[in-house]
């Protein structure tokens, strides 16, 4: 009886470690073909290389790449709340926007939709990343800066890390064009390393990486 009693008494304590033992950190993309690889070998993208520079300098994170070609503000809207539900990640990564702006869509149902979701993130307990997008002078002065200041708005409202433009140093350069598909809108896997080495400060702040 008393072996039993002590077997039992163990296991409640092991059982009890076991649950209060903190899970591996998780860290979410949400976001479109800029995110998702579109036209790129599996593995070249900025989330993988993401994903393979965690594995030598933070292991025991977990990066859920949740993103989906030609995904808009509204559809990573209405797809986060199962994921934040599913993965309950420590940092979230919004990359989206860019596609409302080549649907022409109102600037601000896109500010709503991203406002949702970094509301949504941080109710959840996630830090948030905010990845910012510019459009091409076509667009118009106006336009080009209102949907900039979008970005930056939407992070200040909800204290988020911000990186005002995910293309900067490949969109913004004399060649250009030498970093983007034959489509002119999805950087070559050249560029992917660029894109990470933009996007890591902020993440590796948010995991509070040394």
């Amino acid at each position: 009886m008393l072996v039993l009693t002590a077997f039992f008494a163990g296991s409640s304590v092991a059982l009890a470690q076991a649950t209060q033992a903190p899970a591996s950190p998780t860290l979410l993309v949400l976001g479109d073909s800029l995110s998702a690889e579109y036209g790129l070998q599996r593995g070249q993208g900025w989330v993988a290389l993401l994903e393979a520079r965690l594995q030598k300098e933070a292991p025991s994170v977990k990066v859920v790449n949740a993103s989906i070609s030609g995904d808009t503000s509204s559809g990573g809207r209405s797809r986060l709340p199962a994921l934040l539900s599913q993965h309950k990640p420590q940092v979230l990564v919004i990359e989206l926007g860019g596609n409302d702006a080549l649907r022409g869509l109102p600037i601000a149902m896109t500010q709503d939709n991203l406002q949702a979701m970094a509301e949504a993130g941080r109710s959840a307990g996630a830090k948030v990343l905010l990845v910012g997008m510019q459009v091409p002078p076509n667009y118009g002065p106006a336009y080009t800066r209102q949907f900039a200041d979008m970005f930056a708005a939407v992070a200040k409202a909800n204290q988020a890390e911000l990186v005002p433009f995910m293309l900067k140093g490949i969109a913004d350069v004399p060649d250009a064009s030498q970093w983007f598909q034959a489509d002119r809108i999805h950087p070559v896997a050249k560029a992917h390393p660029i894109i990470l080495q933009t996007l890591w400060p902020p993440i590796k702040k948010l995991l509070r990486l040394k």
